[in-house]
Formats: C-alpha cells, sequence, structure tokens
C-alpha cells in the first residue's frame, strides 16, 4: 500500500545517481494498490557492493509504501559451499539435479541468506519477514522430476501470509525452497518461486535481477521490449540458450497468467531496480504481451 511522501522527505533517502527525483510521485501513483516482485539471482549474490546496493534500493521502495516482495535466488553461494565439501552436482536444461546432501546443503545456504537480507534491511530501518522452510513456510510444492531429485515446482502458495505482511508496510523475503506433503524440503528454481507467486497475486511487475543485461539478439544488441512469442522464437532459433532458456520459460508462463510485465535487467548496475521503476526508458528487457 503506497503512502503520500512529500518532495523534502523523499530527497532525505533518493540516492544520487537514482532517476529525476522530481517524477518520483508520479510513478508512486502508478503502483499505488500493485504488486511488484523482485527476484534477486545469479553471480550479483557473492558482491557485496552489489548485495548492499540492491538493500538500500529495496529499503527506497518500501519508504515510497510500495508494496514489494523479494525472492532470492542462490545458486553461486550453493556452488561455492558444494565446491568446499568436493560434492559434484550435475544439471538438466539449466536446473541442478538434488539428492540427499546436496538439497541439505541448498536449504541451509538459502536459509542463511535470506537471514541475511532480512537482518541487512532492518538495519536500515526497514521492516522484513523471513519465509523459508525453517520458518513460515509459504510454498507447497511437488517434484518436478524424477531424475531432479529434490526439485520442487509450487503447487500451493499461502498468498494470505504475504498479504498480510504487505498491509503492515513490511517486505516478505522468500526463499526457493518448498514442502512436499511429507514435509521433505524441496529446491526451487529461483525464477520459478517468483513467477508462481507473481502470477498467483497478479502482479503488475516481475522484475527478475541477474547478471546480464537483458535480452540480446542475434546481432547481440539488448532488446528493450518484447511479446512472448518472439522470446520464444529466440530459443527455437538457439539465440538464448542454456541456462536462459527456464528463465525465458519463466517469463512468458508469467505474462501469459495475470503478470502484466517481466522485467530482465542487470543488477550489478548501481540502482537497476530504480530505473526499471521510475523511469519510461525503464531498464534490461520487458517481456509484455
Amino acid at each position: 500500500m503506497s503512502k503520500n511522501v512529500t518532495l523534502d522527505e523523499i530527497k532525505k533517502f533518493w540516492p544520487e545517481k537514482a532517476p529525476n527525483i522530481n517524477i518520483v510521485q508520479k510513478y508512486v501513483t502508478k503502483y499505488e494498490k500493485e504488486r511488484i516482485v523482485i527476484k534477486y539471482g545469479g553471480n550479483v549474490l557473492i558482491d557485496r557492493n552489489v548485495f548492499n546496493n540492491f538493500i538500500s534500493d529495496i529499503n527506497v521502495l518500501n519508504k515510497l509504501g510500495l508494496s514489494i516482495i523479494v525472492v532470492h535466488g542462490g545458486g553461486p553461494r550453493i556452488q561455492r559451499e558444494l565446491d568446499k565439501k568436493k560434492i559434484v552436482s550435475k544439471f538438466i536444461n539449466g536446473l541442478r539435479v538434488t539428492n540427499k546432501d546436496i538439497i541439505d546443503t541448498v536449504e541451509k545456504v538459502l536459509v542463511d541468506f535470506n537471514i541475511d537480507i532480512v537482518r541487512s534491511l532492518k538495519n536500515l530501518g526497514c521492516e522484513a519477514i523471513s519465509f523459508h522452510t525453517k520458518s513460515e513456510n509459504i510454498i507447497e510444492v511437488e517434484p518436478e522430476k524424477k531424475e531432479l531429485g529434490f526439485v520442487g515446482i509450487p503447487k500451493k502458495i499461502n498468498v494470505d501470509l504475504i498479504e498480510n505482511i504487505l498491509s503492515e508496510n513490511k517486505i516478505p523475503i522468500i526463499s526457493p525452497l518448498g514442502l512436499d506433503k511429507n514435509k521433505q524440503t524441496f529446491n526451487i528454481n529461483g525464477d520459478t518461486a517468483a513467477s508462481a507467486i507473481a502470477k498467483k497475486i497478479k502482479s503488475r511487475r516481475l522484475i527478475l535481477m541477474t547478471n546480464v543485461e537483458g535480452v540480446y539478439d542475434d546481432r547481440k544488441n539488448l532488446i528493450s521490449e518484447i511479446k512472448p512469442e518472439d522470446l520464444e522464437n529466440l530459443i527455437k532459433w538457439k539465440i538464448v540458450e542454456g541456462g536462459m532458456i527456464p528463465k525465458i520459460a519463466n517469463c512468458v508462463d508469467a505474462v501469459e497468467n495475470g503478470v502484466r510485465g517481466v522485467v530482465i535487467l542487470d543488477g550489478r548496475k548501481p540502482h537497476s531496480i530504480l530505473h526499471e521503476i521510475f523511469s519510461d526508458t525503464g531498464s534490461g528487457t520487458l517481456i509484455r504481451e
């Protein structure tokens, strides 16, 4: 729920290299009563300076009264821990095959990172609430494919818990983890988890922060806006390959099922979220019908 914040108040917390402060109120009005799901993932998870910039931007959005839901990933952090333990994992179509040893590591890394995000936001005076398999699990899953092991797809999402937190101007911080009917923990692809939540709450925007600028054409030029059917053609023509395929599939699925627009943007760029939300030109690639 957005709130009336005067320009003088905004000046106290608006970052120096963010978009023009004089047009902020226009966009706050635009997103009033809307939901914005932000997925923080990719290699941007490792760099602490990028992390601190992300935390700062989320704090700004909260101070403006926007309703933000954060879903975080953890791939690089998980890989780092698995390497330390000399555990080798393989991937099928960009998804990590997850056995019992790996799921225990995955859960610990993601829960620890979730707590880190919440703590960092609270240090700025921003109220955030953890959601993961050890505390207030909100995602019920079913196995995706047998060969992937403990990798799940969202079956049911407790939207009421999310809405209750948003109504108090707090931020839900959600790990891409879920429990099945037997209370077994499953890993969920971060984009899949974010997309499932965005679809369920019919969010105005789903923003996927990663370590690329967005989607490129066959000449390696950034595409500023694209329709779902054109994205599918990029996969067919093998212009989009590897780990981008499940990301694109989630984008298309979200847009075709109630999300007004999905944005893939470069989380390494300072204030990329603010440039996306508070300008007409946006940041990265916008996917919408």
